[in-house]
């Protein structure tokens, strides 16, 4: 494929997974206080703070539960009949998703925003396409630097989805402004998407693969991780860095909430910052750490930096020293996980790497999908049990990646 071709790919791909973070960053400011603020209305009077834990937790674990079960049936799809069709099909499920939940939101339904949550996580696995896209435009060389570049989609859509979430859903900003509006804003945006990706897009699939179609093929990726000798210690990584980093995104907004009363446009504005900062790492800073150290140098260093930062999260007593830590946790992650991704694709022959991509998929999805059920059960224990444990997932990922990698 020629280089103009590969850099117009690459600029539809950066908006897919750009679109599909902006759908997750858009909701970070915009539930915790619709489940936990004093003035709410989504949730009935008589529910206790066990039940309201509970439910919170399942309505972050839907999008990730049904990712789990959609990313590899993409990825399979993708390999059979394209990248393209997948993904133009994908954001039409995405598109219908948005404009669920925010009619759900408007109308206080809470079974609606549930369903669209649901409906955008199964599609929302079309990561697995743009990934697999990806890595059959790469060269071994230029992998990294790819998977950075889109990568940064992931810090951008942290910039501008708590930005949009916690700005337009904020009527005491303007009053036109309420929490259903930034999900009319996204559906716009995942519309013009599927624009870009039907016109722009040249289709990258060399080789059509038929594979069977199983919805249950979530447990049989995880399956095939553990009996894949070479690759399963880095999988069980990808699984733990994604495990301790969703206990930190999908909670981190309810401990501001409950200690530091947080409103949706600050959570949002916090989120944004880093944002800024992942976005730095992913599209700058891993391709500068590149020219001097290869995906595993890099990942000795950044994931223990994760970690360390993490668990700083516990010291501030006032809000603003969250502005001086949230950096460091930004850049160490910006490195983390497009090298992860690298090492996995290095080791990956060329006629697997759809595959491939849609097993790590279902890991870091079923790595989503677990802290909401465990966190709410820890945050009625201890509000900053969700900020502990994923400090120590992140070490024992780092733990187990020094072991794996320790002659390299």
């Amino acid at each position: 494929m020629k280089k103009r071709a590969v850099k117009r790919n690459l600029a539809g791909l950066f908006l897919v997974i750009f679109l599909d973070l902006l759908g997750v960053g858009i909701i970070i400011p915009v539930l915790a206080p619709l489940f936990y603020s004093v003035n709410n209305t989504l949730i009935p009077e008589y529910w206790d703070t066990n039940t309201i834990n509970l439910a919170y937790g399942l309505m972050i674990g839907i999008y990730p539960i049904m990712q789990f079960f959609g990313a590899p049936i993409l990825g399979s799809l993708a390999d059979r009949f394209g990248r393209k069709k997948l993904l133009t099909t994908s954001l039409l499920g995405t598109l219908l998703g948005y404009l669920i939940t925010g009619w759900g939101i408007g109308n206080g339904k809470l079974w609606m925003i549930f369903a669209g949550r649901a409906l955008d996580g199964f599609t929302g696995g079309n990561i697995a396409v743009a990934n697999s896209a990806i890595a059959d435009m790469s060269s071994e060389k230029d992998r990294a630097s790819n998977f950075g570049l889109v990568g940064a989609a992931f810090g951008l859509g942290f910039i501008i989805g708590p930005f949009l979430g916690g700005l337009l859903s904020n009527p005491d900003i303007f009053p036109y402004f309420s929490p259903q509006l930034p999900f009319w804003t996204t559906a716009a945006l995942t519309s013009l998407n599927i624009l870009v990706i039907s016109f722009a897009f040249k289709e990258t699939l060399k080789e059509n693969i038929f594979q069977k179609l199983d919805i249950f093929t979530g447990f049989k990726n995880l399956h095939k991780a553990i009996q894949m000798r070479t690759l399963r210690s880095v999988f069980f990584v990808v699984f733990l860095h994604q495990l301790g980093f969703a206990f930190f995104t999908q909670f981190f907004p309810v401990f501001l909430v409950q200690k530091f009363q947080f409103s949706e446009f600050q959570i949002g504005m916090l989120f944004a910052y880093t944002g800024v900062w992942i976005t730095f790492g992913h599209g700058v800073l891993t391709r500068i750490v590149a020219r001097f150290a290869g995906p595993v140098k890099a990942l000795k260093r950044s994931i223990l930096i994760l970690s360390l930062s993490m668990g700083s999260l516990l010291l501030p007593k006032t809000p603003w020293l969250f502005f001086i830590i949230k950096p460091f946790i930004a850049l160490s992650e910006g490195i983390t996980f497009p090298n992860v991704t690298a090492v996995i694709s290095n080791r990956t022959p060329s006629n697997q790497q759809g595959e491939i991509m849609g097993i790590i998929t279902s890991i870091r999805a079923a790595g989503m999908a677990i802290p909401p059920l465990s966190a709410a059960i820890l945050i009625s224990i201890n509000q900053n049990g969700a900020i502990i444990t994923s400090t120590a997932l992140l070490f024992l990922a780092w733990l187990i990646f020094i072991l794996t990698f320790r002659k390299d």
